[in-house]
């Protein structure tokens, strides 16, 4: 379906646009956020508790912040050192996602789902604002596939890799991380019948290998918690961390207790699907729906190259993900794997049953969806954060050239349409990540001011918040987070430095607190992007300012 050689160059342009990410200044806030609760870990080789500021951090098992710990010993702590276990996850999914398409079809399809899994948006954006979801996902894939493995071969070794897998995923992010696993393979088990190899004695050592796996993270909640019952924890004394990650932790998303609401919209993510699948949104729609009416026509007779592990997994969990109260985009990543596997078998059969009519037509949507690319790329070029300098036009026609030669190219319709996607897709974040993301980061304050900071020689042990508002951007880049001091507080000290907002500044002021210096940078919350800032005329109507100044 892929020649070799263009293979290995769409893969090798996918890995580009990784690469390009790393050096990006983490976001806030979910990403700065960790990596300072990394950062301490590693600071004070504390790796048994999880703070957040100050306070005990009870939502998320260990296995993300370890790892970005270890990264910081190892390379020094820097953003990129953050993004290095994500990546490496990334790419074990990548591998993960081909195995699995391998094993439930061939290798054709295998390749082709790793191709599609590396270029969807969401999993390019979760290697640039890293949370937990990438060592999640990879987890989690590397344990569907080597599980697979065992109940379609019986392979020992790969039951216990999937066992070890599966108590990565669950030391990552908990009961969801089971329940991911869980269903696609509870799907094909059904399907296969496969009965006799989820009850033979070697489950007992897959048993002990995720036992084994996941103590450390319990040993670690019941240092920081079970041993100290006086702690209260969201208005809770005697919070037992093993009974949360083992029961309380899920319940808490799907009703919203405790972490809160943030949508009861049922069809949250059916929109959020048509963005986190880009550029493979379209393809991907088409193939999950006839694979749904290939399965409703045949009743789910079983029949050479059909499977319902993908088709099933995705189906179950979407449904019941739709009905947590507490929603965010990137709770999908989960399942890209399984879209991936999913669109390149419907792509491979097209190909190989030759189906001309919807070759075309699904190379036109293509071109369709390559044109969204180039008007993006467009207006955030020379619209949104104009380039600035000679060079830059440069670089976008050297991006542009490879895409216009494959978009001319005479050649198989399946081929032009799978290389347009991927080097559409590999234009679009290339500019994303060398050009926007470094402008948009001029807008968020703490990471900017943090930069001045450092180019003026302040000490960052001088320099306290006015509030108690979280700074975690300007915190990783002093590696020295900010203490709050009251306005009271104040008045009592000599040559520090206070980082502030115009109501705080202006509190201060009415307070009779004078200062001999100021330095003010702009504030917007970049993650949640809006029409306003995105329209460089009406930017500075939402950007507000953040201070420091100088009491002497």
């Amino acid at each position: 379906m892929i020649p070799r050689r263009r293979y290995w160059l769409l893969l090798s342009l996918s890995v580009l646009v990784y690469v390009a990410g790393l050096f990006v200044k983490l976001f806030e806030n979910d990403s700065a956020q960790f990596a300072v609760m990394a950062m301490r870990m590693a600071q004070e080789n504390d790796f048994i508790n999880l703070i957040k500021d100050t306070q005990d951090y009870l939502d998320k098992p260990h296995l993300h912040f370890w790892l970005a710990a270890l990264s910081f010993k190892i390379f020094g702590i820097h953003d990129w050192a953050y993004r290095i276990p994500g990546i490496i996850f990334t790419l074990i999914a990548a591998y993960s996602t081909y195995g699995l398409g391998s094993l439930l079809y061939n290798k054709d399809v295998g390749k082709l789902a790793a191709l599609i899994f590396m270029s969807c948006q969401t999993i390019i954006l979760s290697a640039i604002d890293v949370r937990t979801d990438a060592v999640l996902t990879g987890s989690v894939i590397l344990a569907i596939w080597q599980l697979a493995v065992y109940l379609q071969k019986g392979h020992l070794r790969s039951l216990l890799i999937g066992a070890f897998a599966t108590g990565m995923a669950f030391s990552t992010k908990g009961q969801i991380g089971l329940l991911v696993i869980g269903i696609p393979l509870l799907c094909h088990v059904i399907y296969t019948k496969k009965w006799s190899r989820v009850f033979h004695p070697k489950v007992l050592l897959a048993i002990i290998v995720f036992a084994l796996t996941i103590s450390p993270m319990l040993y670690a909640y019941y240092q920081q918690y079970d041993l100290h019952p006086e702690k209260v924890i969201r208005g809770l004394s005697d919070r037992s961390g093993i009974r949360f990650i083992f029961w309380e932790q899920s319940f808490e998303r799907l009703s919203g207790e405790g972490v809160g609401k943030n949508s009861s919209d049922y069809f949250f993510f059916f929109h959020t699907l048509l963005w986190v699948l880009i550029p493979w949104t379209l393809l991907s729609l088409l193939g999950l729906f006839t694979r749904l009416r290939s399965a409703w026509q045949t009743r789910l007779e079983k029949t050479a190259n059909r499977e319902v592990l993908t088709l099933g997994g995705i189906l179950i969990i979407f449904l019941i993900i739709s009905f947590a109260q507490f929603k965010l985009p990137h709770y999908l990543n989960v399942l890209m794997p399984l879209f991936a596997v999913l669109t390149s078998a419907y792509i491979g059969r097209l190909y190989h049953d030759q189906f001309r009519r919807q070759i075309r037509l699904n190379l036109g949507l293509q071109f369709f969806i390559l044109g969204l690319f180039f008007m993006a790329v467009v207006l955030i070029c020379f619209t949104v954060f104009k380039f600035e300098h000679g060079y830059w036009y440069v670089i976008l026609f050297v991006l542009l050239l490879p895409m216009a030669y494959f978009c001319l190219e005479r050649n198989d319709y399946t081929l032009r349409m799978i290389t347009i996607t991927v080097v559409g897709s590999v234009m679009f974040n290339l500019i994303m990540n060398i050009h926007f993301y470094p402008r948009l980061l001029e807008y968020q304050g703490g990471s900017t001011m943090a930069s001045w900071v450092k180019e003026n020689g302040i000490d960052s042990s001088k320099i306290f918040k006015a509030s108690l508002r979280h700074t975690w951007a300007m915190d990783f880049y002093l590696q020295d987070p900010l203490h709050h001091l009251k306005v009271a507080q104040m008045m009592e000290e000599k040559d520090i430095w206070v980082y502030a907002d115009d109501k705080e500044l202006s509190a201060m002021q009415k307070a009779g607190i004078r200062w001999d210096k100021q330095h003010s940078v702009d504030q917007f919350r970049i993650t949640r992007l809006q029409a306003k800032f995105l329209k460089p005329s009406t930017r500075m109507q939402v950007v507000r300012a953040m201070h420091l100044v100088h009491l002497p």
